[in-house]
């Protein structure tokens, strides 16, 4: 039996695969700041507490949430008074935070998670090959939701 894959990205051809993107619009909320999007956190975190377009970011989603990342260096992410360096696990690590805290409070992303039924998570963004360093990789992106999906 051949194996099922669904692309999780904004630019999948498949409703599910773009609702459970980043890019979606799933407000939640995480240490007691509100999020609009996970891509909105991944790019809000760029830039220094205090800075005013960390909370822009932070209320963005979709390609707005991108574009409000560009600008910021790439050394440093900032979070709950911590500074942690760019792609390093511990940023790892929060961005899975972020996407577990997403799930945790959204009912309708759980259903279209569970609707993905037994189909192999892939993470393609036509964007080429991934950078070295990036907020999450796509593998580990994909094992966490594959990792929600299970315990749902």
């Amino acid at each position: 039996m051949p194996t099922n894959t669904l692309n999780v990205s904004f630019v999948s051809d498949d409703w599910r695969g773009v609702a459970l993107s980043n890019f979606c619009l799933a407000p939640f909320v995480m240490d007691g700041v509100l999020l609009a999007s996970v891509e909105g956190f991944i790019q809000g975190i760029k830039f220094p507490e205090g800075n005013a377009n960390r909370q822009q970011a932070f209320t963005t989603w979709e390609w707005a949430a991108k574009k409000a990342g560009q600008g910021a260096q790439r050394n440093l992410v900032y979070w709950a008074g911590q500074q942690l360096p760019f792609g390093s696990p511990a940023h790892h690590a929060l961005v899975e935070r972020a996407l577990r805290a997403k799930f945790a409070q959204n009912q309708g992303a759980c259903l279209v998670l569970k609707a993905t039924g037994r189909a192999v998570l892939v993470h393609n963004t036509d964007e080429g090959p991934e950078p070295a360093l990036t907020s999450l990789p796509a593998a580990r992106f994909c094992q966490v939701l594959t990792d929600i999906r299970a315990r749902l």
